[in-house]
């Protein structure tokens, strides 16, 4: 057993596709009941079902919902503790970056929507689960950082300042309610195989560069990430808060990737990302 999570109710956003459905289908077969959260109610069906008939057991449930709205949070934290009633943990897995770009042609409303995806969402996750947690006396909060929160991404745009976001508001959220008995911590995955990242393979530029940065090489599976996530959600981790946990193979102790291959040939070239040139025309 990766932790004590058996019978614990824990909701999990994101959780149709990558690394949130990986994450539900970990706590299912560790025994939680899951209620997993998205845009997509097609995606979040064939998740649920899938989980569902590998454990034999109604352990995942759904609601579709955008956790940059505060009227669907607020709906879906509460029917996630409604359904078990009582609700353990809350996985803050949905976020995502923006277009790949250098920073002086990065839209603003790209800018924005990526801030209000990640740091947004999280907040309020946590805004709607605290008072639940708090008057249980217990809860864990686990975002969903990433290497980018800690390591230089050029051409990323809003995603590195959106997860440093999110890694000041679970320290920050860690301190103020650890006398209600509520842990809040993170976790900074490096490259991992998911489908949003499928075109990242080995032989090209990028990928190579996680690989030469990355002490143990090659890509983080989601399986690791999500259990990772267990363990921060059990009992087992119940003196563990305030923690923002690197699962990256390594990476983390030396540098970020290398994307100029992919973003410089969109927009004309290096003098063009450097900014010493403009971008030639859209003919």
């Amino acid at each position: 057993m990766v932790g004590s999570v058996e019978g614990h109710s824990i909701l999990v956003t994101g959780g149709g596709t990558g690394i949130g459905s990986g994450i539900a289908a970990a706590l299912a077969h560790e025994g939680a009941w899951v209620t997993i959260c998205g845009r997509t109610q097609a995606t979040l069906e064939s998740a649920a079902e899938g989980i569902n008939a590998k454990v034999g057991r109604e352990a995942v449930t759904w609601h579709v919902a955008d956790v940059t709205n505060e009227s669907d949070v607020q709906r879906v934290v509460a029917a996630a503790a409604q359904w078990r009633d009582g609700l353990d943990g809350v996985v803050a897995n949905a976020g995502g970056g923006g277009a790949l770009a250098p920073l002086h042609l990065q839209k603003v409303s790209e800018f924005e929507r990526v801030i209000s995806l990640n740091v947004i969402g999280t907040f309020l996750l946590a805004k709607h689960a605290v008072p639940i947690f708090a008057r249980a006396g217990k809860g864990s909060f686990v975002g969903l950082s990433s290497i980018a929160g800690h390591l230089t991404h050029p051409f990323f745009g809003a995603y590195p300042v959106a997860k440093a976001g999110v890694e000041a508001l679970i320290r920050n959220a860690a301190d103020e309610y650890g006398e209600a008995g509520i842990r809040f911590n993170a976790v900074r995955p490096g490259l991992t195989a998911t489908e949003i990242m499928g075109f990242v393979q080995p032989g090209t530029p990028v990928y190579e560069s996680y690989d030469a940065n990355s002490p143990l090489g090659g890509a983080t599976q989601v399986d690791d990430v999500a259990q990772l996530i267990v363990f921060l959600l059990s009992d087992r981790a119940s003196r563990i808060t305030g923690q923002i946990v690197n699962i990256d193979g390594g990476t983390s102790v030396r540098r970020g990737p290398d994307w100029s291959a992919v973003v410089e040939p969109r927009f004309g070239g290096h003098e063009v990302a450097l900014g010493r040139a403009e971008p030639p025309a859209k003919g």
